[in-house]
């Protein structure tokens, strides 16, 4: 199993050459041009080390990166920026980065931080996600959106899929309710709020044919999906 890397740099090409090398170094990897597309990529895959740019539009690196520890405080962040001023640096620590990698900066360099940081952390490369499971009852097939149980089969929608996918990845924990905000709909203000509850109370119906699936809301803060014996 190849390790997972998200790569985040607006800079397209740059994104590209970066991430042509490190695939030819045998890593397997994900390119996102901006901090809403990584956060939404990152809560549906396992990443064993994220690159941040620092100056993105839209959701910059340090902001991504706060959001990436609310959930996975032992990932390495590795920072990219085209400032090498002690304040970024400083605060690229602050927010949760493990190293900090200045522009221009060369391939064997790059590789060279990525060996150390996934080697300080012992990072022990799983096998691939399933992209078929089971909950309960049903059998959810998260790359074609099918739910489908003994005489029962559901098509979701995208957003669908990746609410109950991100669920399911959290299963029998609090998942706060910014993080499948951020995730899905890349932001977290009242209007897709209120458009998420509207989901989750269809993901409950789908599902109702198991008792033993439950989605609670948990005041305040998220949601726990169980599934109890």
């Amino acid at each position: 199993m190849k390790p997972s890397i998200l790569l985040v740099e607006d800079d397209y090409n740059l994104g590209f050459i970066i991430s042509d090398e490190l695939q030819s170094q045998g890593y397997d990897i994900k390119l996102c041009l901006d901090g809403i597309e990584a956060i939404q990529e990152f809560h549906v895959k396992t990443y064993h080390l994220c690159i941040l740019d620092v100056m993105m539009p839209r959701k910059d690196g340090f902001t991504l990166a706060k959001e990436i520890r609310a959930t996975h405080p032992d990932v390495p962040i590795l920072f990219l920026t085209a400032k090498s001023m002690i304040e970024d640096r400083v605060e690229g620590f602050k927010v949760g980065g493990d190293d900090y990698l200045t522009k221009p900066f060369s391939s064997e360099e790059l590789q060279l931080r990525i060996r150390a940081l996934l080697k300080r952390v012992n990072i022990k490369v799983d096998e691939e996600e399933d992209k078929v499971v089971k909950i309960g009852k049903y059998t959810f097939d998260s790359e074609n959106f099918l739910l489908t149980a003994e005489n029962f089969q559901k098509t979701l929608t995208k957003k669908e899929a990746q609410i109950l996918k991100i669920l399911v990845k959290y299963k029998n924990q609090v998942t706060p309710r910014d993080i499948i905000l951020n995730a899905v709909w890349g932001q977290d203000d009242y209007f897709v709020g209120r458009s998420m509850d509207v989901f989750i109370t269809k993901i409950r119906k789908y599902l109702k044919e198991d008792p033993t699936l439950h989605i609670s809301n948990v005041h305040g803060i998220g949601f726990k999906f169980e599934e109890k014996s």
